[in-house]
């Protein structure tokens, strides 16, 4: 019974110890194995952090010979528009009387065939003949006007430039009488000076030839190459519209028509103002009292083209020769230009701003002074026309055209 109890028991002892490395080597092998797959595992991870392989790009077509000029034409053309910008500019810098001078012309033209137009459809005449019968009328109007007034004018002209310096002196010399203006006659210019300034306005108001001679000049290129421009003005239009792309030469007609249509009525509106405030001026001195009433007159209506500094600087010679006589001269003066530029501004400008462009006073004394500081009095001069013809331009080319805005289109226009 021993025997048999002790054998099974060792039997099972001798099966333990023979069966423990076999289950160790099972565990160590599968340590083994989750330690080669953890450190494949982070070598995989590191192998695809670094295999990052730049994608290559697309292979593009290889450019055809149009292509190649296609591209050339256009580099071409912008660096073309560049050089003609700065090329536009100096030419404006350094040919700016010239400039001034065809723009001049080509005001007069368009007064010119304003007026052969109301002359075709009233009287019922061809075009040209209407242009003729206009320019002989103007020719008449002034040449008996200046022939009968010659010595008159040439007579006050000469006592103007010695009585100036004189009503200079005496108000000096008032001035410094009272020790609050004494600092202000110290600051004003001297006699002599004033005549010299009053005398560099005439090249200045020469445009492109100087002195008297000169403007005078002037005035004869003004009024033939307005008559030739007149007289066949679709000549020049359609050479123009033709410079431009076929698809905008419809809406470049449209602005060129309106662009003549704003300046005609300008003009048509300013003649008659003109020509309303130096008879009313000639008249009211002549009554005041004023000496040199005519000519006086017929300054105060010739600055009128400019608008707002016009009046002022056909104001200041008649009160200093109304202040020569009396303070109250000088006050009523005063009074009768104030009472002539409110008649004008309140009557006579909302008519011509009914059919012309309503141009703002700051725009257009801004435009005065930017002009007068270039091109001198010719830019003071023609600052009121080219401030309106930059409003149709921005009104319709822009404000119209590139931001679509047509609520800006002026009532009338169509």
């Amino acid at each position: 019974m021993f025997r048999s109890h002790f054998k099974p028991a060792r039997k099972r002892h001798l099966f333990v110890h023979a069966h423990k490395p076999c289950t160790q080597s099972r565990d160590v092998f599968a340590l083994q194995m989750l330690i080669f797959w953890q450190r494949g595992a982070a070598a995989y991870r590191v192998f695809a952090m670094n295999d990052q392989r730049p994608v290559a790009p697309p292979e593009l077509p290889p450019e055809t010979p149009q292509t190649q000029r296609r591209l050339a034409r256009r580099v071409t053309l912008i660096n073309g528009i560049a050089v003609l910008f700065f090329l536009g500019l100096a030419a404006v810098w350094l040919a700016a009387d010239a400039l001034l001078l065809v723009f001049a012309c080509i005001l007069c033209a368009v007064l010119l065939y304003k007026l052969s137009e109301i002359a075709h459809r009233r009287l019922h005449l061809s075009r040209k003949l209407a242009l003729t019968l206009v320019v002989l009328l103007l020719i008449a109007i002034v040449g008996l006007g200046g022939w009968a007034m010659a010595p008159q004018i040439s007579e006050q002209s000469t006592r103007l430039a010695k009585e100036i310096p004189a009503a200079v002196e005496r108000l000096q010399s008032a001035v410094e009488q009272h020790p609050l203006l004494k600092r202000i006659a110290a600051e004003l210019p001297a006699p002599e000076q004033i005549v010299k300034q009053m005398g560099s306005l005439v090249p200045n108001a020469g445009l492109f030839f100087g002195g008297l001679l000169g403007a005078i000049g002037n005035v004869v290129i003004i009024l033939f190459v307005g008559i030739y421009f007149a007289a066949t003005p679709q000549l020049y239009t359609t050479g123009f519209i033709r410079l431009i792309p076929q698809t905008k030469r419809t809406r470049a007609r449209e602005v060129q028509q309106e662009l003549g249509h704003t300046l005609a009525s300008w003009l048509m509106g300013k003649s008659a103002s003109m020509l309303i405030v130096g008879i009313a001026t000639s008249i009211g001195l002549s009554l005041l009292g004023v000496p040199l009433a005519l000519i006086l007159g017929i300054i105060a209506g010739l600055l009128d083209f400019i608008p707002y500094l016009g009046p002022i600087m056909a104001g200041v010679p008649a009160v200093l020769l109304a202040l020569s006589i009396s303070p109250e001269l000088a006050l009523y003066t005063v009074l009768l230009f104030v009472g002539i530029q409110l008649v004008e501004g309140y009557l006579l400008q909302p008519l011509i701003e009914a059919k012309a462009v309503d141009m703002p006073p700051a725009l257009v004394i801004v435009m005065q002074l930017i002009f007068g500081t270039l091109f001198g009095f010719a830019g003071v001069a023609l600052a009121t026309p080219l401030a309106a013809t930059l409003l149709v331009l921005v009104r319709m080319l822009y404000i119209e055209d590139v931001l679509g805005d047509r609520s800006a289109r002026r009532s009338g226009s169509g």
